[in-house]
Protein backbone atom coordinates (compact mmCIF):
# COMPACT_ATOMS: atom_id res chain seq x y z
CA UNK A 1 0.00 0.00 0.00
CA UNK A 2 1.39 3.50 -0.75
CA UNK A 3 1.55 6.37 2.06
CA UNK A 4 1.74 9.89 0.46
CA UNK A 5 3.79 12.39 3.04
CA UNK A 6 3.72 15.84 2.12
CA UNK A 7 6.16 18.49 3.18
CA UNK A 8 5.28 21.73 3.19
CA UNK A 9 8.58 23.67 3.85
CA UNK A 10 9.48 22.22 0.08
CA UNK A 11 6.16 21.71 -1.35
CA UNK A 12 6.89 18.10 -2.38
CA UNK A 13 4.58 14.90 -1.78
CA UNK A 14 7.04 11.77 -1.75
CA UNK A 15 5.12 8.30 -1.33
CA UNK A 16 6.50 5.65 0.41
CA UNK A 17 5.44 1.95 0.92
CA UNK A 18 3.22 0.92 3.85
CA UNK A 19 3.45 -2.08 5.97
CA UNK A 20 0.33 -3.95 6.42
CA UNK A 21 -0.38 -3.80 10.64
CA UNK A 22 1.72 -1.41 11.26
CA UNK A 23 1.48 1.54 12.63
CA UNK A 24 2.10 4.68 10.34
CA UNK A 25 4.33 5.87 13.11
CA UNK A 26 6.38 2.71 12.56
CA UNK A 27 6.62 3.38 8.73
CA UNK A 28 7.43 7.10 8.93
CA UNK A 29 10.14 6.01 11.61
CA UNK A 30 11.24 3.36 9.61
CA UNK A 31 11.80 5.66 6.82
CA UNK A 32 14.22 8.26 8.54
CA UNK A 33 10.95 10.96 7.95
CA UNK A 34 11.59 13.56 10.48
CA UNK A 35 8.91 12.23 13.19
CA UNK A 36 10.26 11.95 16.47
CA UNK A 37 7.99 9.45 17.94
CA UNK A 38 9.41 9.66 21.56
CA UNK A 39 7.26 7.24 23.03
CA UNK A 40 7.67 4.00 20.46
CA UNK A 41 4.01 4.54 19.74
CA UNK A 42 2.32 4.10 23.42
CA UNK A 43 0.10 6.98 22.90
CA UNK A 44 2.02 8.94 25.72
CA UNK A 45 3.32 11.56 23.62
CA UNK A 46 2.43 13.91 20.84
CA UNK A 47 5.30 13.97 19.04
CA UNK A 48 4.11 11.99 16.22
CA UNK A 49 1.40 14.63 15.49
CA UNK A 50 0.24 14.33 11.71
CA UNK A 51 -2.04 16.23 9.43
CA UNK A 52 -4.41 13.43 7.79
CA UNK A 53 -5.73 15.29 4.00
CA UNK A 54 -9.41 15.29 4.23
CA UNK A 55 -10.55 13.12 2.26
CA UNK A 56 -8.73 10.06 4.39
CA UNK A 57 -10.77 11.37 8.24
CA UNK A 58 -13.17 9.72 7.48
CA UNK A 59 -11.34 6.30 6.39
CA UNK A 60 -9.58 6.33 9.93
CA UNK A 61 -11.03 4.35 13.35
CA UNK A 62 -12.65 7.33 15.67
CA UNK A 63 -9.85 8.99 17.74
CA UNK A 64 -9.46 7.14 21.42
CA UNK A 65 -9.74 8.64 24.59
CA UNK A 66 -5.70 8.45 25.10
CA UNK A 67 -5.14 9.86 22.03
CA UNK A 68 -7.38 12.86 22.50
CA UNK A 69 -5.88 13.25 25.34
CA UNK A 70 -2.32 13.38 24.09
CA UNK A 71 -3.62 15.38 21.22
CA UNK A 72 -5.15 17.99 23.90
CA UNK A 73 -1.34 18.72 24.63
CA UNK A 74 0.05 19.14 21.25
CA UNK A 75 0.55 22.05 19.40
CA UNK A 76 -0.67 23.31 16.17
CA UNK A 77 -3.73 20.78 16.29
CA UNK A 78 -7.08 21.25 13.58
CA UNK A 79 -9.35 19.37 13.10
CA UNK A 80 -7.38 17.37 10.90
CA UNK A 81 -5.11 15.88 13.79
CA UNK A 82 -4.21 12.44 14.46
CA UNK A 83 -1.17 10.66 15.87
CA UNK A 84 0.37 8.33 13.88
CA UNK A 85 0.81 5.43 16.16
CA UNK A 86 -2.76 5.16 16.49
CA UNK A 87 -3.13 4.44 12.78
CA UNK A 88 -3.05 0.90 12.17
CA UNK A 89 -2.39 0.50 8.25
CA UNK A 90 -4.44 -1.88 6.38
CA UNK A 91 -5.69 -1.84 2.36
CA UNK A 92 -7.99 0.30 3.31
CA UNK A 93 -5.65 3.07 3.67
CA UNK A 94 -4.02 2.62 0.29
CA UNK A 95 -3.18 6.20 -0.82
CA UNK A 96 -3.43 8.01 3.05
CA UNK A 97 -2.07 11.34 2.53
CA UNK A 98 -0.74 12.84 5.63
CA UNK A 99 1.77 15.91 6.27
CA UNK A 100 4.30 15.69 9.44
CA UNK A 101 3.48 18.69 11.69
CA UNK A 102 7.19 20.13 12.25
CA UNK A 103 7.98 19.99 16.15
CA UNK A 104 10.61 22.59 17.33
Amino acid sequence: MKIHVNDTETSDTQTYEGVDGWSLMEVLRDYGLPIKAECGGACCCATCHVYVSDEWLDKLPEIGPDEEDMLDLAPNVTDNSRLSCQIILDESLDGLNVEIVKID
